[in-house]
C-alpha cells in the first residue's frame, strides 16, 4: 500500500512541471506580453499628455521612439513646447535624466567627460559627463559646433563612449531627445547627414489651435499644472524594448518597407535616397507602434504612419522647395507604392 501511494505522488510531481512549462510558455508569448504592457504604456502616454496640450500625436511618436531603442529630433520654432515634451517624457520614467544646453563654446569633453589628475593618488581619474545617463536632452543641438555634435555619434549608434583611448559602455536604457530651431540661422550649425541619420524620428509640433492655446493659458494660471511624476521604472521600459523585438513582422510588410525605401532611390525629385539603415529603423519603429497600440503584429498602417517621420530626414531633394517638406515627399511616395493586403 505504501508503495502505491509513493508511485502516485511521484506521478503527480512529474505531471506538475509540464503544466507549469505550458503556463510559462503562454505568459512569455508576444501577445501575452503586449497585453501585460498595454496599461503601463497608456499610463506613460496619459502622463505626458497631461502636461502638453494638443500634442497627442507628437507624444505617441516620442514614446514609440523610446520603446524602439531609437533617438528623437524635434524641429520647430521656439515656444511651441519642444523642451517641455522632452522633459515630460524623461521625467515620466524613473531613471537618470540629464540636460545639455548646447552653445557654440560647448566642447566634446563637456558631454563625454574628462580625465582629471589626482595629485594624492598620482593617477588620472575619469569624471563622467552628462552623456552617462538614461535619458539625455540635448537642447538646441544645432547651436553646438560640428566637433561637439560629432561627439554624440558613437554614443547614439553603439551605446558607448571612447575617451583617452578607453571605451566605456553607456546604460542599457540610453535615449537622446534633441531639439533645434530650423528657422534661425545666426550662430547655428546645421546637423550633417551622418548626424541626422542617427535619429530614428524627426518631428515637429506646430502651433496650437485657438482653443488649445486658451487651455494652455488656463494651465499656466494653475499652480503645479506642468509638474510631472514618474509612472514607469527603468526596468519596465527595458522590458518593453525587449518585447518590441518580438513583435511579428510579416514578409509582406518587409516587402512594403523595401518598396518604399527603393522608391526614394529612384524618385526624380530626390538626389539621395534612404539607406538600408532607414529600412531597419522603419521596421523597428513599426514594431514599437504596434506595441503602443496593443498589438503583437505590425500592420501596413504602422508603416504608413511612421514613414514620413523616419525617412523624411534621410533624403536629399534635387531642388530645395520650401513649399514641399521632406516628409511630404515621402507621403507622395506612399501614395505610389502598393499597400499589402
Amino acid at each position: 500500500m505504501d508503495t502505491t501511494i509513493f508511485e502516485e505522488s511521484t506521478l503527480e510531481r512529474q505531471a506538475t512541471p509540464d503544466y507549469d512549462e505550458t503556463q510559462i510558455r503562454e505568459s512569455s508569448s508576444p501577445a501575452f506580453m503586449v497585453q501585460a504592457l498595454a496599461p503601463k504604456i497608456k499610463r506613460l502616454l496619459d502622463n505626458v499628455n497631461g502636461v502638453l496640450v494638443g500634442q497627442e500625436h507628437a507624444t505617441k511618436l516620442a514614446v514609440i521612439t523610446l520603446l524602439a531603442g531609437g533617438h528623437a529630433l524635434i524641429e520647430d520654432v521656439p515656444g511651441v513646447g519642444k523642451t517641455l515634451l522632452a522633459k515630460a517624457l524623461a521625467l515620466s520614467v524613473h531613471a537618470k535624466f540629464k540636460r545639455i544646453q548646447c552653445t557654440p563654446d560647448l566642447l566634446p569633453s563637456d558631454i563625454s567627460g574628462v580625465s582629471i589628475f589626482e595629485a594624492k593618488e598620482g593617477v588620472f581619474k575619469f569624471m563622467p559627463g552628462p552623456i552617462f545617463t538614461n535619458i539625455l536632452l540635448a537642447d538646441e543641438i544645432n547651436r553646438a559646433t560640428p566637433r561637439t555634435q560629432s561627439s554624440l555619434l558613437e554614443a547614439m549608434e553603439e551605446n558607448q563612449v571612447t575617451t583617452d583611448g578607453a571605451t566605456r559602455r553607456l546604460p542599457d536604457l540610453f535615449f537622446v531627445i534633441a531639439t533645434e530651431n530650423p528657422i534661425e540661422y545666426h550662430g547655428t550649425f546645421p546637423l550633417p547627414e551622418a548626424q541626422l541619420d542617427r535619429f530614428m524620428v524627426s518631428l515637429s509640433l506646430g502651433y496650437p489651435t485657438p482653443k488649445q492655446e486658451i487651455e494652455i493659458l488656463e494651465k499656466t494660471l494653475e499652480e503645479g499644472s506642468f509638474a510631472v511624476e514618474a509612472v514607469l521604472t527603468e526596468d519596465e521600459v527595458l522590458e518593453a524594448k525587449h518585447v518590441v523585438k518580438t513583435i511579428v513582422v510579416d514578409h509582406s510588410i518587409k516587402n512594403y518597407i523595401v518598396s518604399i525605401v527603393g522608391a526614394t532611390r529612384k524618385h526624380p525629385s530626390i538626389v539621395l535616397g534612404v539607406s538600408p539603415r532607414g529600412s531597419q529603423l522603419l521596421m523597428r519603429a513599426a514594431q514599437s507602434a504596434a506595441l503602443v497600440d496593443g498589438r503583437h503584429y505590425v500592420k501596413p498602417d504602422d508603416v504608413k504612419l511612421l514613414a514620413p517621420y523616419v525617412l523624411g530626414h534621410r533624403i536629399i531633394p534635387k531642388v530645395r522647395d520650401n513649399r514641399v517638406s521632406h516628409a511630404q515627399l515621402i507621403e507622395r511616395i506612399l501614395e505610389e507604392v502598393t499597400v499589402p493586403v
